[in-house]
């Protein structure tokens, strides 16, 4: 495979985890327009979003188990031709709009089990770290250019046009990956299985992954409300932040491909570490607004470093087949999403938007100690089995000279 063809097929993957991250939040930003033209509450509107993200929470490891042996090409293809049908679905009957986002999250618990396989396929695994950071920048992109110009359209075209528009990119992703993508088998090549399979860690990094990722949406479903009430900004400045936390995304995911070449481990403490820091300085520092701003940017930069050193650890560390693995590890980021935003809500009413920022950080907290602590049981656990070892050796050594001697008398 060429290396121009092989770029190719992974800026069309990247392109595909665009269009699944704008479609996911599209309706957060449309939630106004969308509530007055289907006639129905806000709080509805949300639900397009809530169980969208129950469905890739449950459904991601029983389906990616149940096509588990469908060529990457094959089946990308047929996820993305469903996307795009999916999401051009624009009625104006609230039920059957929430039928289609619900086979729209159906082809995205597959797509994000299956694009990081196939795409660390395309490239020698020296360049792995690289290849996860470009993929992840998609989603993040999306998160700062793709919802706010999705919403942008909505609010001067209808929500209608912004849906169609997403669909409309989403058949040229599907051109895209069609035509450049190898039909590769599943199980065949470097990324299909761990590279170093371990079993304790790849639980550890799904523990992670629910706490983390908890702790940062506790925090950023409630931002806009932080930086009017606490910081003291305007509600026309939210606009501008949330830009800010984008672009620094972007940045984060674009500087820890390399690191996370190097050294994946560490990659994963110091985006946990950093974001726990950021929240802990947005709690006790957030009424200065340059500061606010700065670290809710940095926040974003953590997060979305996260996000990609998953992605590249799974691969390290699969105990199996890397697609089910990864199917695991987003199911388990859907967990932290909902979990967040709703102990995120539930601190709201009564401790005020300063609590959800301090639970963020906490949880993130409470992910770091996890990983260290695996990281001081582990030699200690090894150190054991080898003093176990040599005493065992041991043992069979001073029974063998007993019998011996007995031989001997």
């Amino acid at each position: 495979m060429t290396r121009g063809r092989a770029a190719g097929a992974l800026i069309g993957l990247s392109g595909g985890t665009f269009l699944y991250t704008t479609a996911e939040a599209l309706p957060i930003g449309l939630l106004l327009p969308m509530a007055g033209d289907l006639a129905v509450s806000p709080s509805q509107v949300g639900m397009l979003v809530t169980a969208y993200g129950a469905v890739v929470m449950v459904a991601s490891v029983p389906l990616t188990a149940l096509v588990r042996r469908v060529p990457r090409r094959r089946l990308l293809s047929a996820l993305l031709a469903g996307f795009v049908l999916s999401t051009a679905v624009t009625t104006s009957t609230f039920a059957l709009l929430l039928v289609a986002r619900m086979v729209t999250a159906t082809t995205h618990a597959l797509f994000w089990a299956v694009v990081v396989p196939a795409a660390a396929e395309l490239f020698r695994p020296a360049l792995r770290g690289r290849v996860v950071a470009v993929v992840f920048a998609g989603g993040t992109v999306a998160l700062a250019l793709g919802v706010p110009a999705g919403t942008w359209l909505g609010d001067r075209a209808g929500w209608r046009a912004s849906f169609l528009a997403v669909a409309g990119l989403g058949a040229v992703v599907l051109v895209v990956v069609a035509a450049l993508l190898p039909s590769t088998r599943p199980e065949d090549g470097h990324a299909a299985r761990g590279a170093t399979p371990d079993a304790r860690r790849f639980w550890l990094l799904v523990a992670m992954a629910v706490l983390a990722t908890a702790g940062a949406i506790a925090a950023y479903t409630y931002v806009a409300l932080f930086v009017t009430e606490v910081t003291g900004l305007s509600a026309a400045s939210v606009g501008a932040v949330l830009f800010a936390r984008g672009i620094a995304s972007v940045l984060g995911i674009l500087a820890i491909g390399a690191l996370l070449e190097r050294s994946p481990w560490l990659a994963l403490l110091t985006t946990v570490a950093l974001q726990s820091a950021a929240l802990l300085g947005l709690y006790t520092f957030g009424q200065r607004p340059s500061v606010s701003v700065g670290l809710i940017a940095l926040a974003g930069l953590a997060f979305a470093a996260f996000t990609a050193t998953l992605g590249g650890l799974v691969l390290q560390v699969a105990p199996g087949r890397s697609d089910l693995a990864a199917a695991a590890v987003s199911a388990a980021v859907n967990v932290g999403i909902t979990a967040g935003a709703f102990v995120g809500g539930v601190a709201l009413p009564s401790h005020g938007v300063r609590a959800t920022v301090l639970i963020g950080a906490l949880l993130g907290v409470a992910a770091l100690v996890l990983a260290l602590g695996e990281r001081l049981i582990r030699p200690a656990l090894r150190l054991s089995r080898g003093a176990d070892s040599r005493h065992a050796s041991a043992g069979v050594g001073t029974s063998s000279s007993s019998a011996s001697r007995r031989t001997r008398v």
